[in-house]
């Protein structure tokens, strides 16, 4: 294994951790309230981020992602490359991926996705019934992936469906989509008339990749947004570093009491944990390994890691962590919303031991 960037990785990253670093400040983020930084989302499309995913594979996305989580910026990247850039590179038609990836890398499209689980039906000539309570950055975008009751994958248009908005303990744009009928257009090469994604395949045939489809999507997106949290974990320590080296108790900084650095370094491990195992799970899907395992331990880590790492930053800030205006509250609330996205740390580890004790994990 080798997780040095690359030459374009190191340089994309680079990148984005300027723009990140420039526009999404204290005040903008303020600003922002819990919506998106529409004019930072323009920036990082003109400047060729999103589109650079193509080529720099998951584990540059991951690193991407690191830079917006250290400055917890509000926009849709994660959701649209995961769930938009990398699901149609991976899994579209020829037609798809010509028609629909120039516009998700310039941002004029933006997707989200309605994953793990979606209660929702496939009825009449591919249209699409059943309500998914949350979906992150639904306001923001103008697709969703959307899995149905036997995991095919759906690409909805947002404008065809009732999205309402609602507020979750993130800034994540957030919203509630309803389909009534709503017409959806199968992920990869398109079928008869009412047939699911991959049935023209025949039988078993279909299921099996219709379910690969949907698993590569699922662990795509626990290891970008594992990535995301180990970003998220790192400005959360990176501050409370600076804190406790600049605040005095009794005539001394408060990062030379020792049960101070134990904390801190706790989190500082518990931080390269989850980047490490994101790393490797992202490495092997670049490399064309199966990483099944791999991407159930790096969410693992960071639903139970970074619940560690963003309390202990905001209680090292003693009575200041508890200001709801301060920026490490943000960290806060963003830790503990990607603790419980896409599954909370028991029941990842659940599904994680239920897929060894299947021998269908990988080695």
């Amino acid at each position: 294994m080798d997780f040095t960037p690359t030459e374009e990785q190191a340089a994309a990253r680079d990148l984005a951790a300027r723009i990140f670093g420039d526009l999404s400040t204290h005040e903008r983020l303020t600003a922002a309230g819990t919506g998106s930084d529409a004019e930072l989302w323009k920036a990082l499309c003109e400047a060729g981020l999103p589109a650079a995913v193509e080529d720099i594979g998951l584990l540059g996305l991951v690193l991407l992602l690191e830079e917006q989580g250290r400055t917890t910026a509000q926009v849709p990247f994660a959701a649209s490359c995961v769930y938009g850039l990398l699901a149609v590179s991976a899994h579209g038609s020829a037609e798809q991926r010509k028609r629909l990836l120039p516009a998700i890398g310039d941002g004029t499209v933006v997707v989200t996705g309605a994953l793990p689980e979606a209660a929702v039906r496939v009825v009449g000539s591919g249209e699409l019934s059943g309500v998914v309570p949350v979906v992150p950055w639904l306001r923001d975008a103008t697709h969703v992936l959307v899995a149905d009751e036997e995991h095919g994958l759906w690409l909805v248009r947002t404008v065809d469906a009732r999205c309402e908005p609602v507020e979750l303990t993130a800034p994540w744009s957030a919203g509630r989509l309803t389909l009534d009928g709503t017409p959806g257009e199968p992920l990869g090469e398109r079928g008869r008339a009412g047939e699911r994604p991959g049935e023209r395949l025949g039988g078993s045939d279909a299921d099996v990749a219709g379910q690969r489809a949907y698993d590569d999507v699922l662990a795509t997106a626990r290891t970008a947004f594992a990535g995301l949290q180990a970003g998220v974990c790192a400005g959360s320590v990176a501050r409370a570093v600076d804190y406790t080296n600049t605040r005095e108790q009794f005539g001394r900084p408060l990062a030379t009491k020792q049960g101070v650095q134990l904390r801190a370094a706790d989190a500082y491990m518990d931080t390269e944990a989850i980047r490490v195992t994101a790393y490797e799970a992202a490495w092997r899907r670049d490399e064309g390994l199966d990483y099944a395992t791999h991407a159930l331990t790096a969410a693992w880590w960071a639903s139970e890691a970074g619940s560690r790492v963003v309390h202990a930053g905001q209680h090292l800030h003693g009575g200041m962590g508890a200001d709801l205006d301060h920026p490490v509250h943000r960290h806060f609330l963003w830790g503990r919303q990607l603790d419980a996205y896409l599954g909370c740390g028991s029941e990842v580890l659940q599904e994680l031991g239920a897929l060894i004790v299947d021998g269908e994990g990988d080695a």
